[in-house]
């Protein structure tokens, strides 16, 4: 039995207020007062006082590389990273190799994140075979091993046919379809987002339009199929005007950001930094303005990681070589708690966009209440740190926040009742 004392309960929409919990085999057995007595010589005790105990977060949009590109990251390291970061619950996305478009590779996933014993996974299933935008993968044997979500994330479907066959096939299975929204052809093997930073870097740039324009379409085949679609890594102005019109007009479409998105801009790249080089790209400070001001009137729902580790051989080159991503589950809770500390967003907020809002998207209930899953984020608001990827758990190392100085993390993340320490 473990008794988490002292915290305050916070589950947006059902409890605020400081009370205990007892978790039993893997349960929330009850939630009390501070000053109810439980007689058990064998309890444990987790001292929160003066922290938050919320439902567990969930990241909707990490890539674990494995299998095929171990060498960036395992299911056992991403996943330890994971529940480093507060991360009860994550969702891989399907770019692998081999992609994870068959049932074999969903069985597969699964089974190496319940033998690494961390954060539990829900993957997501490639949309298409091999993720090549021709073929439709098979849905239906991906639903029965454990997909969530169905995606060619990393990569779109270009084809708006067969973007409309995704959805309607999905719908059908009642699984969501995460959008990349990316126009290829518009993106042109740019480096960085197009403007007057590219200009004076020598820097191909990508331009907005070349989300935006996906972002649209989008938005108009879940018009006509009447299907839910999920909008990842929004990062322009232009795609959160769309996503607000769009659910103003009863469309049922959600979207997420990044961390990276709402707290640097393209002058990150200043210095040719590829650790600031990722997929969308860093925008301008009008457009990292408006993601917040998404974020606080609820047109963004979600907010994740984007988690995409690499390794040097990827990272330290010229900029237009390197690789785009970077890594983010150590890093993303407490910069959304930078955002608290600022007056920008209330925690109420905060746990809503990383842990509330994508259980319903996923379609699975973590309130706080007697009888649920033992998965609970222990927050300390006041800890403070500097960030140092030589002691991330990922393998990948390669953020642009190295140095900062931050204040809140996860202080432990509680899984079906085991207590998993940030330590």
């Amino acid at each position: 039995m473990i008794r988490i004392k002292g915290a305050r309960v916070l589950d947006p929409g059902h409890t605020d207020e400081n009370r205990d919990i007892i978790i039993k085999n893997g349960r929330i057995e009850s939630i009390v007062d501070p000053s109810v007595q439980v007689d058990d010589p064998d309890i444990t005790i987790v001292d929160a006082v003066g922290m938050l105990a919320v439902p567990g977060l969930v990241d909707m949009h990490v890539h674990l590389r494995e299998p095929g590109h171990e060498y960036k990251e395992t299911i056992e390291t991403g996943l330890r990273a994971a529940a480093a970061g507060g991360f009860t619950t994550v969702c891989p996305m399907p770019n692998t190799d081999p992609v994870n478009d068959s049932s074999r590779v969903t069985r597969f996933i699964i089974s190496r994140a319940k033998e690494a014993g961390y954060s539990k996974v829900m993957p997501v299933g490639a949309a298409t075979r091999g993720s090549d935008g021709k073929t439709l993968a098979e849905y239906a044997d991906m639903k029965d091993s454990g997909i969530c979500a169905v995606s060619d994330d990393g990569r779109p479907v270009k084809n708006s046919l067969m973007m409309r066959r995704v959805l309607e096939y999905a719908d059908g299975l009642d699984l969501p379809v995460f959008s990349h929204a990316e126009d290829l052809d518009l993106a042109d093997g740019g480096s960085m987002n197009e403007g007057r930073v590219a200009t004076s870097l020598g820097i191909r740039g990508i331009p907005d339009s070349a989300e935006t324009v996906m972002v649209i379409r989008d938005i108009e085949l879940s018009r006509l199929t009447g299907s839910r679609v999920h909008i990842c890594h929004v990062s322009t102005k232009e795609s959160v005007r769309a996503v607000r019109r769009a659910k103003q007009e009863g469309i049922p479409v959600t979207c997420e950001t990044a961390p990276h998105y709402f707290t640097l801009t393209h002058q990150a790249v200043m210095e040719y930094d590829t650790n600031a080089k990722m997929n969308p790209p860093l925008r301008t400070e009008e457009d990292r303005q408006a993601i917040l001001d998404g974020l606080c009137d609820g047109t963004i729902d979600v907010i994740a990681s984007d988690h995409a580790p690499h390794s040097v051989l990827e990272k330290d080159l010229e900029f237009d070589r390197a690789a785009f991503g970077i890594v983010g589950l150590e890093t993303s809770l407490p910069l959304c708690l930078k955002l608290l500390h600022e007056g920008v967003m209330s925690i109420e907020t905060i746990v809503e966009k990383m842990a509330k809002n994508p259980a319903g998207i996923l379609g699975y209930n973590n309130d706080l209440k007697p009888g649920a899953a033992a998965d609970i984020t222990i927050i300390d608001p006041d800890a403070e740190f500097s960030v140092n990827p030589e002691y991330f758990h990922s393998k990948g190392k390669n953020t642009p926040f190295s140095g900062w100085n931050l204040k809140g993390r996860a202080f432990c993340t509680i899984i079906d009742g085991r207590v998993i320490s940030n330590e």
